[in-house]
Order: C-alpha cells, then sequence, then structure tokens
C-alpha cells in the first residue's frame, strides 16, 4: 500500500501548503489502489477475524493503527454495510511513517478490514490542513456533515486484481474533521467493494457515524 501523505509544520509557508494540498488528496485516494486488489483470506473457522498485532511504531499521544483497527473491526460492521450474512475475514492495523524532505518524520496509521463484498479503510492524519479545502482538490467533491463535523465526500476509481478478474471499479471517501471547527488533524473512511461495484453511501455514512466518535482523538461539540 502507498499512500503519499504530508503535512503542515507550526507555521505554514507557501511550499508546505502546497505539499498539504496534495497529501489531503492522497489521504483519500491514495490507498484505494494499492489495497483494492486484496483477496480476503479466510482461515476456515467461519468466525470473523479479528485485529492483527499492532505493526510498526505507534507515534506517541497519537492513535494508532490498532485503535484505529479495534474502533473499525466492530461486530455490526457487516450489518452497516449492508451485508449482514458476512463477517470480517481480515483485520489489520499499521503505524506507518512519512519522512519528508528535510527529515520530519508524519504520523500516518490506518487500519484495514475486508469481508467478502466489501473493503473498508480507516485512516488518521495529524496535520492542519482545513477539510473543507479539500473541496477544492479532492474528485468529485461534495461538502457534508458528520456528527456536527465539517466534512467531505469524494470519488475516486480502483485498480483491482484478484479472483474476480481485473478491471476498475469506485470508491467512496469521506474525510471528517476531528473537531466541530474543522481544524486540528481529520479521520478518513473510505468503501470500495471487491466486486468493483458501486458502494452504497448510506453505508459508508452508517460505518462513519458509529465508528469516528469511538476512535481517540474525535472531539464531540
Amino acid at each position: 500500500m502507498a499512500d503519499e501523505v504530508a503535512g503542515s509544520k507550526r507555521a505554514l509557508n507557501t511550499g508546505v501548503q502546497a505539499v498539504a494540498a496534495v497529501v489531503l488528496v492522497a489521504g483519500v485516494t491514495g490507498g484505494v489502489w494499492g489495497l483494492s486488489g486484496i483477496v480476503p483470506d479466510d482461515d476456515g473457522t467461519g468466525r470473523p477475524a479479528t485485529c492483527a498485532g499492532e505493526h510498526g511504531t505507534p507515534a506517541a499521544k497519537r492513535v494508532s493503527g490498532a485503535q484505529l483497527c479495534r474502533a473499525l473491526n466492530r461486530s455490526d460492521l457487516p450489518v452497516l454495510l449492508g451485508t449482514p450474512d458476512e463477517h470480517a475475514r481480515t483485520a489489520d492495523g499499521d503505524d506507518n511513517w512519512i519522512t519528508l524532505d528535510g527529515g520530519t518524520r508524519i504520523a500516518s496509521p490506518e487500519a484495514v478490514v475486508t469481508l467478502e463484498t466489501y473493503c473498508v479503510k480507516l485512516s488518521a492524519s495529524e496535520d492542519r490542513f482545513s477539510v473543507s479545502q479539500g473541496l477544492d482538490l479532492l474528485p468529485k467533491a461534495e461538502p457534508r456533515q458528520i456528527l456536527g463535523h465539517p466534512a467531505v465526500l469524494s470519488s475516486d476509481r480502483t485498480a483491482a486484481s484478484g479472483s474476480g478478474g481485473t478491471g476498475s471499479g469506485t470508491a467512496r471517501g469521506l474525510l471528517v474533521a476531528k473537531d466541530p471547527e474543522g481544524g486540528g488533524g481529520s479521520f478518513e473512511i473510505t468503501v470500495w467493494r471487491q466486486d468493483r461495484a458501486a458502494p452504497d453511501d448510506a453505508a459508508l455514512f452508517r460505518v462513519a457515524e458509529l465508528v469516528l466518535p469511538t476512535v481517540p482523538g474525535w472531539r464531540s461539540g
């Protein structure tokens, strides 16, 4: 998986703002290409997958990939996605880091849960870029509100290669500010289907509304 992530320093200059713009776009779209080809690996037990052990080095005082995985891998996730007869087949969290020019390291934790029909990704960003600025940067972006927090809904194409063959599909991403004021970082939930059919926006919103308040760092109004 290859997510290109950048962030802002304490005082953003013009050059860093340009990098941050690239990051916001990559946050929603970058991971889809690497993950869309995942084929769930059921262990044959018929039991839902549990979150794997923590990978990477978690950032101090920031949400970890393992915490994101535990929040996303809910027992009712299949119901929220509209596939109640399915269960989580894989569940994992990673504490990725991106090193910028100059040596600055940016935490980029994420978690992915796969079912037979859907893949769901939850990631966190600690940059100070405004979520509302995504309206000018993300593909087919639309303004939204999630539990009183500013959000941006967007689409991207996926490239997949797996048991269903090769081809492209659509991923729907929801970028949501951690606090009601719209600053201080964001969370992103992205859903796409293994069969490359169009994902259900209602399912994406159901997941966001129940998962995000359980993630460390979410700030209610």
